[in-house]
């Protein structure tokens, strides 16, 4: 059995939209898309690890509010336990890792091939709203 990672992500709002990001060429699950953050490291809390990893993907900080929602998933190659928090981005995100970055409304989930990992929280998204 693979040994489960802890990520944590960033729920960013902004005019009723919420912030997207494209994995780039030669990753795993590449030019999918997803909600920017990544792994947490030892010793580090979720806030920790979220605003490091805002900082490496987006060029900005990020502020972490409340666990929207938790998700497991496992992939072929690792098994991940999911926290996505609401959070709000310290100054203007540049996709740095990414392929491309995108504001969308939960009303365009569907035009977007996101990582699967995120399906349970974009239907939530769909059913409550952002």
């Amino acid at each position: 059995m693979k040994q489960r990672t802890e990520v944590v992500a960033a729920l960013v709002v902004r005019g009723g939209k919420f912030l997207i990001c494209r994995r780039a060429e030669g990753r795993a699950r590449a030019h999918l898309w997803e909600f920017v953050g990544g792994k947490r490291e030892a010793g580090e809390t979720e806030a920790e690890a979220l605003d490091r990893e805002c900082r490496e993907e987006l060029g900005v900080g990020a502020r972490t509010g409340e666990l929207y929602c938790a998700v497991s998933y496992d992939y072929p190659d690792i098994s991940i336990c999911l926290s996505l928090f609401r959070a709000e981005l310290t100054g203007e995100p540049h996709a740095l890792e990414h392929e491309a970055l995108a504001w969308i409304a939960p009303s365009e989930i569907s035009s977007y091939a996101f990582c699967p990992a995120d399906t349970e929280i974009l239907e939530k998204i769909g059913r409550e709203g952002i």
